[in-house]
């Protein structure tokens, strides 16, 4: 089964820039997606890492669905006890130390901020980021995106001066780093490029490094945050604190919601007007943070991720499969056979994957929701597509 071009209503009006596969929900249930046609998916892929939840929790819904009744929206301009609530549990959420929280609406404003933060904290002239790393398609975000420079980054140039390094290569990130580096900007599971998890010795050599050369550390949780690691953030799992911490995706849910958390001092250094955002933390994406955060906790979903995971990495190593890289619910599994064509033939079963930048790594982003039979289901489906 191969993608499609938009059905005829939507590609009548939109820019023909997405590769849609043959197929369109119209509801969900859990792990479960329904489609117009009948059919029944297992979606292991949350719409990019984002339904944290599955679909139709029960107390996400309820808190959007009443925060929606009782005020849909107000801006920052006025001070909001759903908005100052979040924050804080956000806040607690977080490592140590990390107690200011920015809220915006996506991972790509999230970084822009992140970085935006940094430049004005010390003035300084350059970003180092990690090859194969993927931080937004907006102008600063892509700018340290790997690859976006050549390919589909679109502006005549960069906005400032940037220095990649290989993954897990300590040697070249010293020798990135001087003293006109404002930041180091890290995803520690990079996630478009197949679920590759960063060793700790090198996040802790980038923290070690910033250190000495007055950088910033940014650690990009977009993907691998809110409870998708096993742990609340990958930095509390490998026990390196960053200055600054961006997340979203699962963060509301399914609403859009983004956040930059960061240190009291750094967060000392601003003025009014030094950040803005006219949608982020609004009223409806606070109550969906928080009822987020209150799942991830009162479900015990961090252990079952670290459960699940385990059981994945026993079972789910047959038919294409040769083994299992990534952490937590962001995990790749690594095919002979194009990743491609094992999605294709995983959808022709009702199993809804994802790909990636390797076209050898199948990328699975479920639920923190996930229970063994949905990995049955998986490990079964695979036993049955040839190697």
């Amino acid at each position: 089964m191969s993608t499609m071009r938009c059905p005829p209503d939507e590609s009548a009006w939109s820019l023909p820039v997405y590769g849609q596969l043959p197929f369109e929900p119209v509801r969900g249930e859990g792990a479960y997606l329904e489609t117009r046609d009948g059919r029944r998916l297992l979606d292991l892929y949350g719409g990019h890492a984002v339904a944290c939840l599955g679909y139709g929790h029960p107390g996400l819904s309820r808190a959007i669905r009443e925060q929606t009744d009782q005020l849909i929206f107000q801006s920052n301009i006025v001070p909001m006890a759903v908005r100052a609530e979040a924050c804080r549990m956000l806040a607690e959420f977080a490592p140590a130390g990390l107690d200011r929280v920015f809220l915006v609406n996506s991972g790509a404003e999230a970084n822009e901020n992140a970085l935006r933060l940094a430049f004005r904290s010390n003035g300084r002239s350059r970003v180092v980021a990690v090859e194969g790393a993927f931080h937004g398609r907006t102008g600063a975000a892509a700018a340290v995106t790997w690859g976006a420079a050549g390919s589909w980054y679109g502006y005549p140039r960069l906005p400032f001066d940037v220095s990649f390094v290989p993954r897990d290569d300590i040697a070249a990130l010293e020798a990135a780093m001087s003293d006109d580096v404002a930041a180091m900007i890290i995803e520690p599971v990079q996630g478009v490029a197949g679920a590759v998890d960063l060793s700790i010795e090198f996040l802790r050599a980038a923290r070690g490094a910033c250190d000495r050369n007055g950088a910033l550390l940014i650690f990009d949780e977009v993907q691998c945050g809110m409870g998708r690691s096993g742990h609340p953030f990958v930095a509390q799992a490998v026990n390196v604190s960053p200055d600054i911490l961006t997340t979203a995706k699962g963060l509301g849910g399914g609403i859009p919601a983004g956040a930059v958390i960061t240190t009291s001092p750094i967060a000392d250094g601003l003025n009014v007007g030094d950040l803005g955002t006219t949608f982020g933390g609004g009223p409806v994406a606070c109550a969906a943070i928080l009822a987020v955060i209150r799942a991830i906790r009162s479900e015990g979903l961090l252990d079952n991720v670290r459960m699940i995971s385990e059981r994945i990495r026993e079972t789910c190593v047959r038919g294409p499969v040769t083994g299992v890289q990534g952490r937590g619910f962001l995990l790749g599994l690594i095919t002979r056979q194009p990743a491609k064509t094992v999605r294709d033939a995983l959808l022709e079963q009702d199993i809804l994957t994802g790909t990636s930048d390797d076209p050898h790594v199948l990328r699975l982003l479920p639920p923190l929701t996930l229970k063994p039979i949905h990995v049955e289901s998986l490990a079964s489906a695979l036993g049955g597509i040839g190697a």
